[in-house]
């Protein structure tokens, strides 16, 4: 399995565009924020683990299912400066149908002034995204799940707005014997339908990722790769214009890395490492290591933490309570606030609780 996942892996590297680059080509990257605190403790991306977590279906549609019956998650998150933004979801499973998810997020920017055209202050304006996801998931058999979400996107900034549509379509692959987990993600495929100003239509964040998780038997940690941006190999922004290369102090020509150096960066600018470790049953503590954002976010010639992440969730009685910390460089490091419970499991809890004070009583 490990086997065919390393060779899939290296195909869709190895055949996605050799020249394409990362950032500033694309419309609602806000769909691509971390809501729940343990993705963004995870590294920001995909996450594949099928467990009653209703935090993560929203990444993950082919996870939907009726472990999430009644079950919903809310999510907050302190961005940076004056900008936050949170999420709130509800699933329920339909007989024949199949489960569903619908999912409401929010994205607020804060106040902003505004002035004509020599400065003289109008007022004030707002800047906000919204987006709305109705996602459905189905078991195909006891390995196999499928699922797609479908987004509803509406963004104001000031007197401009914009709706578009995305989809996502995933695939996954669970093997309870091994504890494995595998999944196939094609993400935001879509596109603007009224766009900000007239005739000019941008693209959506898409994506294909792929997250592969295992948990050891005998010891209490599982670990997850996650792999984004598969239909590129550049992932370096600024690419050959880099401000901060080095130059040699005798000659005055730019020292650019070794085509070695520079295949091994992009490599691992496309794989998220991340780790979980479950001392008890109600505890998890989740740590990862994003090394595109680090390359990105870091400072030269001083040492960042920049790419690491960090967080805990609380598992008490069918309540979930999750933090976590992402760090994208000195200064900036969100805080991720969660909060999930199934209401089906905290009203079978205190009905039993009900039935044990009664024959307490008798």
């Amino acid at each position: 399995m490990i086997k065919r996942f390393l060779y899939f892996l290296l195909i869709c590297l190895f055949s996605s565009g050799l020249k394409a680059q990362t950032g500033g080509n694309n419309i609602y990257n806000f769909l691509d924020f971390s809501y729940s605190s343990r993705i963004a403790a995870l590294g920001g991306s995909l996450i594949s683990v099928y467990d009653d977590d209703p935090t993560l279906i929203n990444y993950n549609p082919s996870y939907i299912s009726k472990r999430h019956n009644n079950a919903i998650s809310l999510n907050f998150t302190d961005f940076f400066s004056n900008v936050s933004y949170g999420s709130a979801l509800y699933s329920h499973t339909f007989k024949k149908v199949g489960s569903f998810a619908l999912e409401m997020r929010y994205v607020g920017y804060g106040k902003f002034i505004s002035t004509d055209e020599i400065g003289n202050q109008l007022g004030y304006f707002g800047a906000n995204d919204l987006a709305m996801t109705l996602g459905w998931g189905r078991q195909l058999d006891s390995n196999f799940s499928i699922g797609a979400n479908l987004k509803m996107i509406y963004c104001a900034y000031e007197s401009y707005s914009s709706f578009g549509l995305a989809l996502d379509v995933a695939g996954s692959y669970y093997n309870p014997k091994k504890n494995i987990s595998l999944t196939l993600l094609f993400k935001n495929i879509g596109s603007e339908l009224k766009a900000f100003t007239p005739g000019n239509f941008e693209k959506t964040p898409f994506d294909i990722q792929i997250a592969f998780s295992q948990r050891f038997q005998y010891l209490p940690v599982r670990y997850h790769i996650s792999l984004h941006s598969l239909y590129k190999w550049d992932m370096a922004y600024v690419g050959e214009k880099d401000p901060f290369l080095e130059t040699d102090a005798l000659t005055g020509d730019i020292k650019y890395p070794s085509n070695v150096s520079r295949f091994f960066d992009n490599f691992f600018r496309h794989i998220i490492f991340g780790i979980e470790i479950i001392p008890t049953k109600y505890l998890s503590l989740q740590f990862a290591y994003n090394h595109n954002q680090h390359q990105e976010m870091k400072i030269p010639q001083k040492n960042s933490f920049a790419g690491f992440s960090y967080g805990f969730m609380l598992d008490i009685k069918s309540i979930k309570i999750g933090f976590s910390r992402s760090h994208f460089a000195v200064g900036a490091v969100p805080n991720y606030f969660t909060f999930a419970a199934n209401i089906d499991e905290l009203a079978k809890l205190s009905k039993d609780k009900k039935a044990k004070k009664l024959e307490r009583l008798k």
